[in-house]
């Protein structure tokens, strides 16, 4: 059976995004992560983000309910980790791979940058819900991101 939005997601697919891991915790207390490339800024006062996720996702209910959550932007050698984090069964963090900072919320060690964030907003919108974060503590590293578009990974040139 044919996709009927696969016109539409091919025209959103020549749109290059950065790849982030986003984290946070379940309620048993288990660090996941969920490939994510809606993430984006919002306002510098307060330092807001956002990102999407899917009412699909096995982990929807998990972020839906989380109070927090973590972004690590991946660097340009990361590929594998995005497939490993998009994969259904894959999402927990192995012990070691991640840290966290003040929300608890899991950041992976080898992120090109971080966003400890505090859930401050939950919004309906079609098949996902957008999830606005006041961020809370956040770093950089030097290198070059991953990106995703036309359906495969690159990096900067």
């Amino acid at each position: 059976m044919s996709d009927p939005h696969r016109p539409l997601k091919t025209a959103f697919s020549r749109y290059a995004t950065g790849v982030t891991v986003v984290g946070c915790m379940t309620p048993e207390g288990a660090p996941v992560g969920l490939t994510v490339n809606s993430f984006t800024s919002v306002s510098l006062e307060p330092p807001l983000v956002l990102w999407c996720v899917d009412r699909a996702s096995g982990l929807f209910d998990i972020y839906a309910g989380a109070e927090a959550y973590a972004v690590s932007v991946l660097r340009e050698d990361a590929a594998e980790t995005s497939t490993r984090f998009a994969t259904p069964d894959r999402h927990v963090m192995a012990a070691g791979e991640h840290e966290t900072k003040s929300t608890g919320a899991p950041l992976l060690r080898s992120r090109l940058a971080g966003f400890d964030c505090r859930v401050v907003g939950r919004h309906a919108a079609g098949d996902h819900m957008i999830l606005v974060g006041e961020i809370l503590d956040f770093d950089a590293a030097d290198g070059k991101p991953l990106l995703y578009a036309n359906s495969a990974y690159g990096a900067l040139m």
